[in-house]
C-alpha cells in the first residue's frame, strides 16, 4: 500500500520536471541553430523603412521632380469599369463604379539601399496624406462618394525604385448631354473627364497607361444599354491661368430597341388598327363607332403623355415623336370619317326623303293630268257627235314645249359616251354616300399608314448619327475658334468657355 502511494507521488514530481526539461532543450537548440540568428521580421522591417523615407527631409507638400530630375511630374493613369448603375435620358446623367489608378514616380521615396533581400517587392501604405498626390478631379462630376466598408477600399504601393502607385474605388454620378432626336433609335456617347485643378502642363501632366488603359469588367449589363466601344483621348484646357492637363474616355452606347418596339411601337400600332374597326360597323350604329371612336382617342393621347413625361422637353423633334403623332393623327382620323359619314347618312336620308315627295307629287299630278284628260276626252266626243268639227292644226305652246325637251333629253343621252372606270363601276354597288366612304376609308387608311412605316423605318434605320463634339475641358472663351490639329478634335468648331480656375 505504501508503495503504490509513493510511486504516485513520484508519478506526479516527475510529469512537470520532464516537460520543463524538454523545453528548456528547445530552447537551447533554438538558440545555438544558425538559422534562428538570421530569421527577419518582414513586418516590422517594412514599418522602419517607411519611418525612415517619411521621416526627416520629405514633405509631402512639394511635388516630385520630373524626369532626370527636370520636367513636369508625369501621372500614368487607368481605369477598370466595375458597374454602371444607370443612364438616366432626363436628368441626362449616367452612375457608374470604378476602380481608379494613378502611377507617378518620386525618387524620394526609393528604398532599394534599405532592403534586406529581394521578397520585400513594395510598401503599402493605407493613409495617402503621408505621401504627395496629384490633384486630379472629375470635371463632369456632379455627385461622388468613397467606399469604407468595411474598411476604406484604397491603398498606396510604394515600389523600390521610388514609384508609387495610387488605387481606389469610387461611385461617381457624370453629366452626359445627349442629342435625342433618333431616340429610341439613337446611340449616345458619354465621357468621363480628368483634369488637373492647380497643376499647369508645365508642373503635372497625366497620361493614359499604354497597356489597357481602360478595362471593362465581364459581367456588365445594362437595362437599356449596350456598351458597343470606348476610346480614350486627351482634352488639355486652356485657360486664363494656363494649359491644364486633362484624359477623356468617351463610353458609346447603343440603345436597346426591343423594350420600345414592345411597350411603346407595337401598342401604338394596334390602337390605330383597333380604330379601323369603325369602317365595318354600320353607319347606324352611333354609340359603338363614337365610343370607339373616343376610347381609342384618349388611350393613344395618354399613352403618348406617358411617353413625353419620361423625357426632357427638349427644343427639336424626335423619332418617337413623329411616331406617336402620326398615330394620334390616324386614330382622330378615324373619329372624323364616322363625323363625316355621319353627315354623309343623313344628308342621303334627307335627299331620299325629297325624292319620295317629288315622286309623290309627281305622281298625284299625273293622276290629276288623267282624270283631266279623261273629262276633257269625254266632252269632246259629246261635242263630236252634235257638230262635225275638225281639230285645230296648231298645237298647244305648252305641249311643244314639251316635246321639243324631250327630243333633245333624247338626242344627248344618245350622244353621251359611257366611260366609267373600274372604281367608279365598283363604287356604283354601293348606292348611298355614307358607304362609299367607308368602303374607301377601309383601303385608304390601311396603304396610308403602311406607306407611313416604310418611309419611317428606313429614314431613321439608315440614318446616320450627327457627330457631337464634346467641349475641351472647361474652357471659358465666349468665342467660336477653330481648333488646331492635334487637339481635342481636329479641325473641329468648338465654343469654349474659361474654366473657374484661377
Amino acid at each position: 500500500m505504501w508503495s503504490r502511494e509513493l510511486r504516485k507521488a513520484a508519478g506526479v514530481l516527475i510529469q512537470p520536471l520532464s516537460i520543463y526539461f524538454l523545453g528548456l532543450m528547445l530552447f537551447v537548440v533554438s538558440a545555438v541553430s544558425p538559422h534562428g540568428a538570421d530569421k527577419i521580421n518582414y513586418r516590422q522591417r517594412e514599418k522602419q523603412i517607411l519611418d525612415q523615407i517619411l521621416g526627416g527631409t520629405y514633405d509631402n507638400k512639394i511635388r516630385p521632380s520630373g524626369a532626370n530630375g527636370t520636367g513636369p511630374t508625369q501621372v500614368s493613369v487607368n481605369l477598370y469599369l466595375r458597374s454602371i448603375s444607370k443612364i438616366d435620358d432626363y436628368e441626362m446623367e449616367y452612375s457608374v463604379q470604378l476602380t481608379f489608378r494613378e502611377q507617378w514616380l518620386d525618387e524620394r521615396l526609393k528604398f532599394d539601399q534599405f532592403r534586406p533581400d529581394d521578397n520585400l517587392r513594395y510598401l503599402t501604405l493605407t493613409d495617402y496624406k503621408k505621401v504627395w498626390m496629384p490633384d486630379l478631379f472629375f470635371s463632369n462630376e456632379k455627385t461622388g462618394h468613397l467606399h469604407e466598408i468595411i474598411m476604406p477600399n484604397v491603398y498606396i504601393r510604394i515600389f523600390p525604385n521610388g514609384e508609387v502607385l495610387y488605387s481606389i474605388r469610387i461611385s461617381l454620378t457624370l453629366s452626359c448631354p445627349m442629342i435625342l432626336k433618333l431616340y429610341p433609335l439613337d446611340k449616345q456617347t458619354c465621357s468621363l473627364r480628368m483634369a488637373s485643378y492647380g497643376w499647369t502642363t508645365t508642373d503635372l501632366i497625366f497620361k493614359w497607361k499604354q497597356a489597357d488603359p481602360v478595362q471593362v469588367t465581364s459581367e456588365l449589363h445594362l437595362p437599356r444599354f449596350a456598351l458597343e466601344q470606348f476610346k480614350t483621348d486627351y482634352c488639355d484646357s486652356q485657360t486664363n491661368t494656363g494649359i491644364y492637363s486633362c484624359l477623356r474616355v468617351d463610353l458609346l452606347f447603343k440603345r436597346e430597341f426591343s423594350y420600345y418596339l414592345i411597350q411603346i411601337y407595337i401598342p401604338c400600332c394596334m390602337l390605330v388598327i383597333v380604330s379601323w374597326v369603325s369602317f365595318w360597323l354600320d353607319q347606324s350604329a352611333v354609340p359603338a363607332r363614337v365610343s370607339l371612336g373616343v376610347t381609342t382617342l384618349l388611350t393613344m393621347a395618354t399613352q403618348t403623355s406617358g411617353i413625353n413625361q419620361t423625357l426632357p422637353p427638349v427644343s427639336y423633334t424626335k423619332a418617337l415623336d413623329v411616331w406617336t403623332g402620326v398615330c394620334l393623327t390616324f386614330v382622330f382620323g378615324a373619329l372624323l370619317e364616322f363625323a363625316l359619314v355621319n353627315y354623309a347618312s343623313r344628308s342621303d336620308q334627307h335627299r331620299e326623303n325629297v325624292k319620295k315627295q317629288r315622286r309623290q307629287w309627281e305622281l298625284e299630278q299625273a293622276a290629276a293630268l288623267e282624270a283631266a284628260a279623261a273629262v276633257a276626252a269625254a266632252d269632246h266626243m259629246e261635242d263630236s257627235n252634235a257638230v262635225f268639227g275638225m281639230k285645230p292644226l296648231v298645237r298647244h305652246p305648252r305641249e311643244a314645249l314639251a316635246l321639243d325637251k324631250a327630243r333633245q333629253c333624247e338626242i344627248h343621252m344618245a350622244m353621251a359616251p359611257k366611260r366609267e372606270g373600274c372604281a367608279r363601276t365598283w363604287l356604283s354597288k354601293f348606292p348611298s354616300r355614307s358607304k362609299r366612304i367607308d368602303v374607301v376609308s377601309r383601303i385608304t387608311f390601311p396603304l396610308i399608314f403602311a406607306l407611313f412605316n416604310l418611309a419611317y423605318w428606313c429614314a431613321y434605320l439608315l440614318k446616320k448619327e450627327e457627330p457631337t463634339y464634346p467641349l475641351c475641358g472647361n474652357s471659358l472663351k465666349f468665342f467660336i475658334v477653330r481648333i488646331p490639329q492635334g487637339s481635342c478634335r481636329k479641325n473641329a468648331l468648338q465654343l469654349h468657355v474659361y474654366n473657374k480656375v484661377y
